[in-house]
């Protein structure tokens, strides 16, 4: 299998804009955005300050004041051409203005929201396939935080309570956007206490490794394979491959799930993960 010439680039969020993964969240009405190494990072892996990047506002609830909130944000950092695609149903995926668009930009920038209507909106449209295209054929990158991130993957979580992870049943999987195979990715990880419903995932999905991405903090991947944790907080790993025993399969919905020898890595900035290799690396080691 080729792998893929762009970078993914996802990042745990910070305030949720609508995310329908939980119905108890607090709503908060205000902005945050990951610090500004962050984004620094992503312009820094197109052409720095002279990139082209298109904001998709598609998962917001709010799109326009999300929108131009990341447009101030990159112009921050000496950037200005950022544009704001703002597709609220499959047909504008449709339109030829923003096909084009996504064709001639260095890269994109997926909001945080409800992951839904990403895969909703976007599966079986030439936008979708035009992402891929470019991701897999040129050095082009797709940047998400929150919801954006969580859809990059090919299995998705859309629905869990952190309370209830635990218990079979509660957690609820589609298919997502798909640029990354075989990975389940988790966003606001840590502040939310996602720890239960990544492992319930991986527990019956045990060839997927976990992503559980902390706030203000987010994995680059290169070659589809090599993470790397950029930001201030923690990237947990979650690997099944050596689960010895779990009881998911036998036992009723809404009982307890157990499960045995479920590996787990922490990871901080600088820390590397190869997925096909299952392997942990510190900071600069090469893989061998």
């Amino acid at each position: 299998m080729i792998a893929p010439k762009g970078i993914l680039i996802s990042i745990g969020g910070n305030v949720d804009k609508g995310t329908a993964d939980e119905s108890d969240f607090e709503k908060i009405n205000k902005f945050s955005f990951f610090e500004d190494g962050i984004l620094y990072r992503i312009l820094s892996e197109m052409k720095g300050v002279d990139s082209h990047i298109e904001v998709i506002t598609t998962a917001s609830e709010i799109p326009e004041e999300v929108g131009q909130n990341y447009v101030d944000a990159f112009n921050r950092l000496g950037c200005s051409n950022v544009g704001v695609i703002h597709v609220k149903n499959r047909e504008d995926a449709q339109k030829v203005e923003y096909l084009e668009r996504i064709r001639k930009a260095d890269g994109v920038m997926m909001t945080g929201g409800n992951q839904m209507r990403l895969t909703m909106i976007y599966g079986g449209t030439e936008f979708l396939e035009i992402l891929h295209d470019r991701y897999i054929n040129e050095a082009f990158v797709i940047a998400g935080t929150s919801a954006g991130a969580m859809a990059m993957s090919n299995t998705m979580i859309y629905e869990g309570a952190s309370h209830e992870a635990l218990l079979k049943g509660k957690v609820k999987i589609t298919t997502g956007l798909a640029f990354m195979k075989d990975v389940i990715i988790d966003s606001h990880f840590v502040k939310r206490g996602r720890f239960g419903r990544l492992a319930q995932v991986v527990c019956s999905n045990p060839a997927c490794i976990g992503i559980g991405l902390g706030e203000d903090t987010g994995v680059l991947v290169r070659n589809g394979n090599e993470l790397e944790t950029i930001g201030s907080g923690l990237v947990l790993i979650f690997d099944g491959h050596e689960i010895k025993y779990s009881n998911i399969a036998d036992i009723e919905d809404g009982m307890p799930v157990s499960i045995e020898h479920l590996v787990v890595h922490v990871l901080a900035k600088g820390n590397q993960y190869f997925l096909k290799e299952r392997k942990f690396l510190h900071m600069r080691e090469a893989i061998s």
